[in-house]
């Protein structure tokens, strides 16, 4: 599927840098759009726009992970701040946003399906629901409350970053799947 980004402007001898602008072939927009919310930046390798694949991969991964860092400890488990959980006294509504990157949502989303299931996670403790308290068996290590409690505000600076993150894949897919914004500027008539 190809997509012409700018109409051609009315007669005019010289062409205008609208113009100039070539088409880019945006390809199978939905794969290339699902390739951009498993990894960000795949879908524009795909799409072979690599510059912009490698500066949106470079961007956002790394901003992830640094999240996930800061929700990570020891005695806790590793990115403790990325699970999902609908339970009633911990509805994680942050995950929607973090959920916008699939490498996050595919794990975490796993361990919460085990979990309901009543199962344990196979992941043990990385992107599992924790307890909502110290009795509560649909939950994995240490409460919530003593996550933070250890973690302090490393656990919300964390979670914000990955909230961003995610939030940040949403612009790349929406990127991927309806190619580059130009603005068109306005002539000035040769009359006034």
């Amino acid at each position: 599927m190809s997509e012409t980004v700018l109409e051609k402007s009315s007669s005019s001898a010289e062409p205008t840098e609208y113009e100039r602008i070539q088409q880019i072939d945006l390809k199978n927009p939905v794969l290339a759009g699902s390739l951009s919310w498993l990894v960000p930046g795949w879908g524009h390798f795909y799409q072979g726009r690599t510059a912009k694949g490698i500066l949106f991969f470079c961007c956002v991964v790394p901003l992830f992970f640094v999240g996930c860092y800061f929700g990570s400890d020891s005695e806790v488990g590793v990115a403790r701040n990325v699970y999902y959980s609908w339970r009633q006294g911990n509805r994680r509504l942050e995950f929607i946003a973090q959920a916008c990157l699939g490498m996050a949502a595919i794990p975490a989303g796993f361990q919460a399906m085990q979990l309901n299931s009543g199962q344990p996670p196979p992941l043990g403790r990385f992107m599992a629901p924790p307890k909502l308290d110290p009795h509560d068996q649909t939950g994995v290590g240490p409460t919530q409350t003593e996550i933070v409690t250890r973690l302090h505000v490393y656990y919300d600076f964390g979670a914000i970053l990955t909230v961003i993150a995610g939030l940040m894949n949403l612009l790349v897919i929406f990127d991927v799947v309806d190619g580059p914004v130009v603005y068109r500027k306005e002539e000035e008539s040769a009359d006034s």
